[in-house]
């Protein structure tokens, strides 16, 4: 298992070999064990399953706030993503950066998403399938969305995104106070 630190402090690139022959490939995306042994959660509360069926989808920026944050395991099942995340911790020095990473069927990439960022994603070809782990089961009160074009993430766009109601009124990055306080995370 390849692990890459980005420039974000927690937030983490995961590449399992995979075993291929005639038949096409294996490859284990998650291990209590491993994900131990590299400081990453060893457990999960709930998987969710995402499909986007046209290229230029976005869907983000979202978080979970405390005490019910989450964690997420992310990684694209079938077509491509540009995968991003926006640091919102209050005590972190790079508080507002982001990072951004493409994961597809093709690489095999996941990245780690710890509590305390911003999570979203644009489809990179159509009928994209998005799978991850969350270390924190869904909870519709502590739900939050901030605008996807306030935190100046430069998105690989063809044109205007598709994007829910939900996502498209959301507040903007100026306008947010982190719930995500010192010592916290």
């Amino acid at each position: 298992m390849l692990i890459e630190k980005t420039e974000l402090n927690g937030v983490i690139c995961i590449t399992s070999p995979r075993f291929g022959d005639d038949r096409g490939y294996f490859s284990e995306t998650w291990n209590q064990e491993r994900f131990a042994q590299a400081g990453l959660p060893r457990e999960f509360a709930q998987d969710n399953h995402s499909f986007s069926g046209h290229r230029n989808t976005l869907r983000g920026l979202h978080y979970q706030a405390p005490p019910h944050a989450q964690g997420k395991l992310v990684r694209c099942g079938r077509g491509r993503i540009w995968d991003v995340a926006v640091d919102i911790r209050k005590s972190s020095e790079t508080y507002g950066a982001w990072t951004a990473t493409e994961l597809s069927f093709e690489n095999g990439k996941q990245i780690w998403i710890p509590a305390g960022f911003l999570h979203g994603f644009l489809t990179l070809e159509d009928e994209t399938e998005v799978l991850y782990k969350c270390t924190h089961p869904y909870v519709p009160a502590a739900d939050g969305v901030i605008a996807w074009n306030s935190c100046g993430i430069e998105w690989p766009l063809e044109g205007a995104p598709i994007v829910s109601d939900k996502d498209n009124s959301a507040a903007g990055f100026s306008d947010f106070i982190s719930p995500f306080e010192p010592g916290l995370f």
